[in-house]
């Protein structure tokens, strides 16, 4: 997954409020869009985004298609891009990557 898609994905205001919204719960795009007071096409490509990112899964169900979160996702992304960015990170990883080929 494209670290880039998943900040292209959270840049947008719109995207990180839904994402808040479905940390409570599922929803469907119906649901949304009244609790923005927008469109359901509107929402529509706002998730579309979010799942492109992996951020968000969806499940049709009947005629619905209900959307939840992807947090393990979320949170394995960018535990992993703070562990680039730290520097006690690093050399962590270099120790881990050494005990890992000696095995």
């Amino acid at each position: 997954m494209s670290l880039d898609k998943v900040f292209e994905a959270l840049a947008s205001s719109p995207r990180r409020q839904i994402l808040a919204y479905l940390n409570e719960g599922e929803l469907t795009t119906s649901e949304l869009a009244q609790r923005f007071g927008m469109t359901a096409p509107a929402i529509s490509r706002h998730l579309s985004v979010l799942e492109n990112a992996d951020l968000v899964r969806s499940e049709r169900r009947g005629s619905y298609v209900y959307y939840s979160l992807n947090a393990e996702h979320l949170a394995n992304t960018l535990t992993g891009y703070a562990f680039e960015l730290c520097p006690v990170a690093r050399p962590l990883k270099r120790e881990s990557k050494a005990r890992h080929r000696k095995t």
